[in-house]
């Protein structure tokens, strides 16, 4: 069965909107685009490669879907993630796109928590979740997390979306490993572990 894997750059407060640039997503007023890379660094980089090392598809919200559609087809083939964003085979989940043109793209037909129950059930490699924030809330509202990548990087916002936003399912996390880097960045890989236990002092 394959996995599906949230891939997810955080604020140490918990934000995940918009690290990527000033426009990228300015929903709600946010003001704060383009937050990570003032704090980011080259063992970051590394651990994000590795991330896609065993996945062979991404799972994308209509939103992230138009953003990296926009960006990854013109993007600098110097770049080593440019040939394997374009190669991935790309699942998205919109309820209002009526078709997808970046090469390997396919629209998931019906109801989204089905359609990635298929997903898990096909064959292939590890399925990996980017961005899309309202996409991941559904998914582990289902149980359909199967690991949680995350680079937790030294600033705070204080607001925008969060990956674990007010209603997140209670879940205890298994970490598979963590480690910070020389400029501070948590790179954290945790699997869903059952529900948290409870004690006292």
């Amino acid at each position: 069965m394959r996995k599906v894997i949230v891939c997810t750059f955080l604020t140490l407060d918990g934000v995940m909107q918009a690290p990527g640039g000033p426009d990228e997503d300015a929903e709600s007023g946010f003001e704060h685009g383009g937050w990570q890379k003032p704090v980011t660094d080259d063992e970051v980089g590394t651990a994000i490669a590795g991330w896609y090392e065993h996945s062979d598809a991404m799972l994308l919200g209509r939103k992230t879907y138009e953003i990296f559609a926009a960006y990854w087809p013109t993007a600098d083939p110097g770049n080593p993630f440019t040939d394997r964003m374009n190669s991935m085979h790309k699942y998205v989940a919109s309820r209002s796109l009526a078709a997808v043109e970046w090469r390997n793209s396919t629209l998931l037909a019906g109801d989204v928590v089905d359609a990635v129950r298929e997903l898990k059930a096909s064959d292939g490699g590890n399925i990996n979740v980017v961005g899309s924030a309202d996409l991941a809330q559904t998914l582990m509202r289902h149980d359909l997390v199967d690991e949680y990548r995350l680079t937790i990087h030294p600033v705070i916002i204080g607001t925008g979306k969060r990956l674990f936003a007010d209603g997140a399912i209670p879940t205890a996390l298994e970490p598979v490993s963590v480690s910070t880097t020389k400029g501070g960045t948590i790179v954290g890989v945790y699997r869903p572990n059952g529900k948290p236990s409870y004690d006292t002092y």
